[in-house]
């Protein structure tokens, strides 16, 4: 089973890597790390590098592609026509398309998630409905046909293992669990806006939104929403 998980500039480590580390380890499962080229990927820390082995055109037709999202460039991988393009083509035959945190977008920018639920990071919720997907914040796991979303950065480990379970069963996804031994206990419980004290949660959305600026914002996203309009308008006239 061929699992491509996708690279562009910025993105969040964990978003990749997390779900990496449980997929791996299915049985069979080969993974490739797939951008517009093979080479180095610099992550949203601007220190993590993680290595991209294949360019998009090389994996034309994996069995689960998986997006990464990121704390600020996320419309670097919404307005990447390459990106888009490829995903578009590889969602036609996949057996799973699923995205971590706001990567969720990058599939809506492709038009994949249109009229569909979806998940993502909890400060990017409202974003997916501007992109015409129906957001379901409560939920870390969101499935609908064979599209996945997980909610922000660690959910990624949980939709991970969703997937194995989903694959080979309880059995090989418990032996995966064992073998990187995710047994999480965290010393705190403010992981979701629900749980979250009201002054952790202001300090959290005001940082959160502070490292999200990005200027090419201003200009990327209405591009990217008159982009999406004017393609179901063109498609209607075409029907």
């Amino acid at each position: 089973m061929l699992i491509a998980i996708v690279l562009y500039p910025g993105f969040t480590a964990l978003d990749a890597v997390g779900p990496y580390e449980v997929l791996r380890a299915m049985p069979d499962a080969e993974v490739r790390f797939v951008s517009n080229e093979a080479g180095p990927i610099a992550a949203d820390s601007g220190v993590f590098v993680l290595g991209a082995s294949h360019s998009f055109d090389e994996i034309p037709n994996p069995d689960i592609v998986l997006v990464p999202g990121s704390t600020a460039d996320t419309t670097t991988a919404m307005a990447d026509k390459a990106l888009l393009e490829w995903l578009k083509k590889v969602h036609e035959t996949t057996q799973l398309t699923l995205s971590v945190c706001s990567g969720a977008l990058a599939l809506a920018a492709a038009g994949i998630l249109d009229g569909r639920p979806a998940t993502t990071h909890w400060i990017a919720q409202s974003a997916l409905k501007q992109f015409g997907a129906e957001p379901r914040k409560n939920d870390r796991i969101v499935e609908s046909g064979k599209i996945i979303t997980a909610a922000g950065v660690s959910a990624g480990i949980d939709l991970g293992f969703h997937i194995a379970l989903k694959l080979h069963g309880r059995a090989v996804a418990e032996k995966i669990q064992l073998l990187i031994e995710y047994d999480p206990m965290p010393p705190v419980d403010a992981g979701h806006p629900s749980k979250a004290p009201q002054d952790v949660m202001k300090v959290a959305r005001k940082e959160m939104i502070w490292a999200a600026q990005n200027k090419r914002n201003v200009v990327t996203v209405p591009k990217i929403l008159w982009r999406n309009a004017l393609n179901k308008v063109r498609k209607a006239f075409a029907a």
